[in-house]
């Protein structure tokens, strides 16, 4: 069966106000004030929990070995605040679920993979109501490697129902890219995220500027069902 793989954060869902304010929760917990801005810094977001804490004390001057130790410390302080805080900011990209819905009708099995905690994504999916548009979802800690190793996409797409080799991945990141790469897929950059079509600069077999788009490239992409 052909297969559509998603990302998450930055792909289908706008996750980076509510990323940076968890962030920012833990420098305010350590006295400082906000050190990442969710507009400016939407692309750190995007690269998970530690980076943001590392740009954030980064910029305090905080030394490697300490850094290291403040991060460690923050990390899970991070998740339970955003896994409290999770839809305050957070929206989908327009059209999303219109496409998924749409690749559906058409045959197609979707499924997510993402470097999110897969409780924090599905929390994500319920909160939205999308849940059941995905047959199968992995994260971050749903198998012992993440992206970009090959095997989280492998298991997406398997339990889903699909086949690799009539699959493509859906993603915004240099980590989406080398996790298709990987696996010896097509890879579609969305543009509406941090990066706009700079994203372009990766190579990707196609750019996505707005989800209406997408139904069209898969289906030129993974030909006819």
């Amino acid at each position: 069966m052909r297969t559509v793989v998603f990302d998450l954060d930055g792909t289908l869902a706008d996750t980076s106000g509510d990323l940076i304010a968890a962030a920012n929760a833990c420098f305010a917990a350590r006295g400082h004030e906000a050190l990442l801005d969710p507009a400016s810094d939407a692309l750190i977001a995007f690269h998970g929990g530690r980076a943001m804490l590392m740009a954030g004390y980064d910029r305090l001057g905080v030394p490697e070995a300490e850094r290291e130790e403040m991060i460690e410390a923050d990390y899970y302080p991070l998740l339970a605040y955003y896994g409290e805080n999770i839809d305050r900011y957070t929206t989908l990209y327009p059209g999303a679920v219109a496409a998924v819905q749409t690749l559906r009708a058409q045959g197609y099995a979707t499924a997510i993979c993402t470097n999110k905690p897969e409780g924090l994504a599905r929390d994500l999916l319920a909160k939205f109501a999308i849940s059941d548009l995905f047959d199968a979802l992995i994260g971050a800690d749903t198998l012992p490697l993440r992206k970009p190793s090959p095997e989280p996409y492998h298991a997406a797409v398997e339990r889903a129902g699909g086949t690799v080799a009539a699959s493509l991945l859906v993603g915004d990141t240099n980590t989406d890219r080398e996790t298709a790469r990987a696996v010896g897929v097509p890879c579609i950059l969305v543009t509406f995220g941090p990066e706009g079509r700079a994203i372009e600069r990766l190579a990707p077999e196609a750019l996505l500027d707005h989800f209406d788009a997408l139904p069209d490239l898969a289906a030129q992409m993974l030909g006819s069902a």
